[in-house]
């Protein structure tokens, strides 16, 4: 296992999040360290996705705390995850079609000419960012609606890799794809742990957990019920983490107040 500190980049701590009368979340906690990735499964309804939303600064934490490089931060909104050096990639990658890749990837911080957008400046630092991480794409003057699902994906990681974040939040990476664009899509997160960033990937794929993860968390019920070492830990041992055939383990304050 490689990367791993003293100090996580990004760590969860008994987080808790409820709607109305709903649970999303019961004392969850979790670390990603840099040059890892930390794959995070569980089946629907385990708080995967508020996990995170909150990550991210979508959700505010009800309890709980969250720090980066062991500071706490709290967010209000997205642009404070950004701020804090946190970049996601959600699963609707919200590409704009009718725009072509470097266009695309600069959406928000698009480099001025004066009052103009500097087309050549774009152009080269998209091109930049997709060969620092050894993205096959081909011309980044190419709308993103001709792009494969595979290429898409790529571009929404590019985008989140300009961002020049140290974590990187990935939702289900590989959602309809196909085995090679999967492949490739795994070949990038590998050459962002290599680039010491630390990369959170939620996937319900579990042989691509498995591939390029270091670090498996198992969610159910809203709650981290287990953290294993990717290499030398069962599939079948997560399985049942999943469906709660196997225990896991509970903290000692949620345990007693089930």
């Amino acid at each position: 296992m490689s990367g791993n500190t003293a100090t996580p980049a990004l760590e969860l701590r008994s987080a808790s999040k409820s709607f109305g009368r709903v649970a999303a979340l019961l004392g969850a906690s979790l670390s990603a360290h840099r040059g890892q990735v930390l794959g995070i499964v569980g089946d629907n309804g385990a708080g995967k996705s508020t996990m995170l939303k909150i990550l991210s600064g979508i959700y505010s934490l009800d309890s709980g705390s969250l720090l980066i490089d062991g500071r706490g931060v709290v967010f209000n909104s997205p642009k404070d995850a950004r701020d804090a050096g946190i970049a996601t990639v959600q699963q609707d990658l919200a590409l704009v079609e009718v725009l072509d890749v470097a266009t695309n990837m600069a959406l928000g911080s698009l480099p001025r000419k004066g009052l103009f957008v500097d087309r050549a400046a774009m152009n080269q630092q998209a091109r930049q960012v997709l060969d620092d991480i050894k993205a096959t794409v081909g011309s980044v003057t190419m709308p993103v609606g001709l792009l494969s699902g595979g290429q898409r994906q790529i571009i929404a990681i590019a985008r989140a890799v300009r961002l020049n974040a140290d974590i990187v939040l990935l939702d289900e990476p590989t959602a309809a794809l196909g085995v090679r664009e999967t492949a490739h899509v795994g070949e990038i997160i590998d050459e962002l742990k290599r680039q010491n960033k630390a990369v959170v990937c939620i996937s319900h794929d579990m042989e691509f957990v498995f591939e390029h993860s270091d670090v498996i968390a198992v969610m159910r019920l809203g709650r981290v019920v287990a953290t294993r070492p990717a290499s030398g830990t069962p599939r079948e041992e997560v399985i049942g983490l999943i469906t709660g055939a196997i225990a896991g383990e509970v903290p000692a304050e949620i345990e007693g107040a089930a």
